[in-house]
């Protein structure tokens, strides 16, 4: 519970490199997510190159802590599969937590992106990360160690629960 109630987005990071070791650590937390009829439909983009950090910063207007992070993981769905297909968006949704949930663990700072629905973001990122066309960009994750803790707070909010009925 702990590590959820401290997870926050960060924005902020030192220059310091992520090690490699981290990163499998978050990929693997990643493919440990639920997902429908075991379907894993998940691919990941791990991005180093600071060119291409700093390109994404052009078409998604929240992205700007790239120029700053270490890396970035793409979060992407391969929609061949139809057996499930509706649940792509909710599968990945729970791999991309699980890379937050890891960062914080390990110490690391991570901030969640949107890419999915907005074909402003979708369109360039395939194309700049010459993704194929049956991969969709659901998330990019910005990862980095963090400048500053980021403050935990409470959102619990009871008027929010409903039971048996609205």
């Amino acid at each position: 519970m702990s590590n959820i109630m401290n997870r926050r987005s960060t924005r902020s990071y030192t220059n310091k490199k992520v090690e490699d070791e981290l990163i499998d650590i978050l990929l693997r937390a990643a493919m440990a997510a639920p997902s429908a009829g075991n379907g894993q439909p998940w691919n990941f983009v791990v991005i180093k190159d600071k060119d291409i950090l700093n390109e994404i910063t052009s078409f998604q207007p929240y992205s700007k802590m790239l120029k700053e992070a270490s890396l970035a993981i793409v979060v992407c769905a391969d929609i061949k599969n139809k057996d499930y297909h509706g649940f792509w968006v909710q599968d990945c949704a729970a791999a991309t937590e699980n890379i937050l949930l890891m960062a914080e663990e390990i110490g690391l700072g991570a901030v969640w992106l949107g890419a999915y629905p907005n074909e402003a973001t979708i369109v360039p990122l395939s194309e700049l990360l010459k993704l194929p066309k049956e991969i969709i960009p659901l998330s990019i994750v910005s990862i980095g160690y963090p400048k500053e803790k980021v403050k935990p707070e409470d959102r619990y909010d009871s008027s929010r629960i409903h039971i048996d009925r609205w």
